[in-house]
């Protein structure tokens, strides 16, 4: 039992995206710069919404909720990122790299069931216009947002399971800048095609599922902006479209990731760039510059501040 304990793994080794100097100095850049538009643009978001009582609306609250999802998920792994870059130094605790895994998932998957809501709110405000108000109101909205994040509580706290009961005994280099289960998997002392597979029905097939529910709703309003042709249902499907290619962003990544066993595929680290960085980044901007609203918004919070 002490041999056993004694090679156990207590650390892994984040081998990051590049070994070359000139690289590293690269990516540190443009990770330092990504993460201060997240920041200042998600902050700037919550911000206006909060100060603004024109955006009280239930898309605006939705909104709110989501810009501080953005700011903890892509916190979970940039600023590790970031010091690893400037320090070189790579290696990560055992119990660190499982606390980013679950914080990863708990606000990632929560960030998901999120953009479902937001699309199901889009559906009722634009197909169901009469029943919107009753349906949406404020006691609703922060219902469907605490099952949101109950769902991502959920779904981490499986996923963190199934990867601590396995067992970790010999190579501890993960071929990646952050602790993900696809790349833990592989470095087990055991036979982990069952633990691949739970995965894959877990992450994968949430991610599969809420992206065709998302699919599915932004169908049913295109399907109803066409038969109701007007300039503010074509400004709806312009909206709908910009938030479109947010999901897509987020989603296609993941199903990638998640919706296959571990090591059909080597996970490509380049990919996760996508979902962890560019992803937070690109939310604010599709999400407020289609709001005529939220322009307008900031503009006033601007002239406040400037008097000050």
């Amino acid at each position: 039992m002490a041999q056993e304990n004694s090679s156990r793994v207590t650390e892994f080794i984040l081998l990051g995206l590049s070994d070359t100097r000139e690289l590293t100095l690269l990516f540190f850049t443009l990770f330092l710069l990504a993460y201060a538009m997240v920041l200042l643009g998600n902050l700037l978001i919550i911000v206006t919404v909060r100060t603004d009582p024109k955006l009280s609306s239930p898309m605006y609250f939705l909104l709110c909720n989501l810009s501080f999802i953005d700011i903890c998920y892509t916190s979970v792994t940039t600023p590790r990122v970031l010091v690893t870059l400037l320090s070189g130094h790579k290696a990560i605790a055992f119990e660190g790299c499982m606390a980013q895994l679950f914080f990863l998932h708990f606000v990632g998957s929560s960030e998901m069931f999120l953009l479902t809501v937001m699309a199901f709110d889009r559906y009722m405000a634009i197909c169901r216009p009469l029943h919107y108000t009753a349906i949406m109101a404020r006691g609703a909205c922060w219902a469907l947002v605490t099952a949101c994040w109950a769902g991502g509580f959920i779904h981490s706290t499986v996923q963190t399971v199934l990867t601590l009961q396995l067992p970790f005994c010999g190579p501890n280099t993960i071929h990646s800048y952050f602790c993900d289960m696809p790349q833990i998997i592989r470095l087990a002392c055991t036979d982990t095609a069952l633990t691949e597979w739970l995965m894959a029905s877990n992450s994968g097939l949430i991610s599969l599922g809420c992206f065709l529910v998302l699919v599915a709703s932004y169908a049913l309003i295109l399907a109803k902006v066409r038969a109701r042709v007007s300039q503010r249902n074509w400004k709806a499907l312009s909206t709908c479209a910009s938030h479109v290619m947010a999901v897509t962003l987020l989603f296609m990544p993941c199903i990638f990731t998640y919706l296959r066993p571990a090591g059909t595929l080597p996970t490509s680290k380049y990919v996760c760039v996508i979902y962890t960085i560019f992803s937070p980044m690109m939310n604010p901007l599709i999400y407020t510059l289609r709001s005529s609203e939220v322009k307008e918004s900031m503009w006033r919070l601007w002239k406040r501040c400037r008097t000050f």
